[in-house]
């Protein structure tokens, strides 16, 4: 019987210590991963805008400030005020959701009624009020979680931008990847991060400002509320914007105004599905498209992991894990060329 040489089992033992010290400190710093996901989106977004300032003549710390202090006004400040606003519209949502949910139950009653045919028996209004209600505080998160997340954010982002040199140096170091199939790894990574941190939110942004034009001409009340919600829906493929549109035409339609309520959902399914094709079409051709796919399961499992950040965070996160798994393939798998 062969003996294991001892060397093998030396660096079995190695290994499994290391991804036992992996596991712990990826399990405690999880609440707070956000920040590292944050810091990479931000410094492939800022890092050219670094390098002309640094070319220009400005000190790398007073750039790296400068830019900081401007992602901060006009990035983290908008997301803040988002959840914000979901926070305080929670008992709102929860109000409309009984109101959409008994809408719903009396719109497909009437359906019922014209097709002699039973849809449904029961829709427990209560018991979906209050899933409503438990799942809302998911999008919302844990605030000092959130202030947690955006300090590591910042400190790691400073580095990152001061300090590029050493970083490059650090990976190349550590990560298990020749330089060749390293700097593919990090071209797709820039380009998957800009796709999702710019190019998705840009659709969604716009498709929201096209519907708040709708809710305003048709005269929905809390319009500023539905356009939030249906910006936040046009980030989920296969779900997009009838998050928001349905829910105002039956909450309309039982508010007795049928003219408003089919007009918006008209609106909603010509204007502002349209405008989605064709954002689309002249925003993400330019950057990599990321597969519908690939954003919903990140989605999914953005928002329990990162909160309302998830949206962005969570595709990325999973779209980095579908990278790393290709360049592991490139370096040490060979094809079966048989």
């Amino acid at each position: 019987m062969e003996t294991i040489p001892k060397k093998i089992i030396r660096q079995i033992l190695i290994i499994i210590g290391l991804a036992l010290i992996a596991f712990l400190i990826f399990r405690e710093l999880l609440p707070y991963f956000s920040g590292v996901l944050g810091a990479i989106t931000l410094y492939v977004l800022l890092k050219k805008s670094m390098k002309k300032l640094v070319k220009k003549g400005w000190k790398e710390s007073l750039a790296a400030s400068f830019l900081m202090f401007l992602s901060f006004i006009g990035i983290l400040l908008p997301i803040i005020g988002i959840s914000l606003m979901m926070a305080n519209k929670v008992h709102n949502a929860v109000q409309n959701s009984g109101k959409f949910l008994t809408a719903l139950q009396t719109f497909i009653k009437s359906l019922e009624n014209k097709v002699g045919y039973d849809i449904y028996k029961d829709l427990n209004i209560s018991e979906a009020t209050n899933w409503v209600s438990e799942n809302a505080q998911i999008l919302i998160g844990n605030t000092f979680n959130l202030f947690i997340a955006i300090s590591i954010m910042y400190f790691l982002l400073y580095f990152m931008l001061t300090k590029p040199t050493q970083l490059r140096n650090g990976i190349y170091d550590y990560v298990p990847f020749n330089k060749k199939h390293l700097k593919i790894l990090i071209h797709d990574s820039a380009k998957m991060v800009r796709s999702n941190a710019l190019g998705i939110p840009i659709v969604a942004f716009a498709q929201g400002i096209v519907a708040l034009i709708g809710f305003l001409i048709f005269g929905i009340e809390n319009p500023l509320f539905w356009f939030v919600i249906v910006t936040i829906g046009s980030m989920i493929p296969f779900v997009g914007t009838l998050v928001g549109i349905l829910p105002v035409f039956l909450i309309t339609l039982a508010s007795g105004n049928s003219f408003a309520a089919w007009g918006i959902l008209l609106y909603g399914f010509i204007v502002v599905g349209s405008t989605d094709n064709i954002i689309r079409l002249y925003v993400l051709k330019k950057m990599d498209d990321v597969h519908p796919l690939i954003t919903l399961i990140g989605v999914i499992i953005g928002i329990p992991l990162f909160g309302f950040i998830g949206l962005i965070f969570g595709p990325i996160f999973l779209s980095l894990f579908f990278i790393v798994a290709k360049m592991y393939k490139m370096e040490y798998v060979k094809e079966d060329t048989d």
